[in-house]
């Protein structure tokens, strides 16, 4: 028999196929919207686009992480100046807790004390390099020839009395500090030696006859 084409289709089949179509027409309709919207040129390929929030959080981040490092050194800067404001009271004052590594330590202090506490001929030595050298431009024969001699008998003290400094610093160190290393104390006098009393830092904490 054939089909009747006046016969009616079953309801069924009308609905299935209208559904077919709105999802088509629904699909279609999406993929045309994605297209529209603008791609972050940033964003990997296949990953969505972050949120604009997102994107402010992280430059807030980056922003924040920035001035912290920038506090962070400005601090150090500030820790590096009061530790030389420190030193430099120190040096004044003796503090012995801001003093720097050459100048701590009861054996360094002890060489200090035992320099300070007499007189030294190195430490006249530029004054009286100063004289020589006055005297030794005047063209007079017999004042250069006492210029000579001064530099002779100023070198020659300088010795005997660096000489005698060794020896007498070197006894007390070894009395006084048996168990403790005392390397380098006895050039760290002869260098203090050399300077003018008023020059020398740490500044003297004795009175020249004191005993140390």
């Amino acid at each position: 028999m054939g089909s009747n084409p006046g016969h009616p289709l079953p309801l069924g089949f009308v609905f299935r196929s209208r559904a077919t179509k709105d999802e088509k027409a629904t699909t279609a309709q999406a993929q045309v919207t994605d297209s529209k919207q603008p791609r972050d040129p940033q964003a990997p390929k296949g990953r969505p686009t972050p949120k604009r929030s997102e994107a402010q959080s992280q430059r807030r981040s980056v922003a924040n992480t920035s001035m912290t490092r920038k506090d962070a050194s400005k601090r150090q800067r500030e820790e590096r100046r009061a530790a030389l404001d420190r030193q430099r009271q120190a040096l004044a004052g003796g503090d012995e807790r801001y003093l720097p590594a050459r100048d701590k330590g009861p054996v360094r202090k002890f060489a200090r004390d035992f320099v300070d506490s007499r007189f030294n001929v190195a430490e006249f030595f530029l004054p009286m390099a100063v004289v020589i050298l006055v005297l030794s431009m005047v063209q007079v024969a017999s004042l250069q020839s006492i210029a000579l001699l001064l530099w002779l008998v100023v070198i020659v003290l300088i010795v005997l009395d660096s000489f005698l400094t060794v020896f007498r610093l070197k006894k007390q160190l070894a009395e006084r500090f048996p168990d403790q290393s005392r390397r380098g104390a006895v050039a760290y006098a002869l260098m203090r030696s050399l300077q003018m009393r008023r020059l020398r830092l740490p500044k003297p904490q004795v009175k020249r006859g004191e005993r140390p």
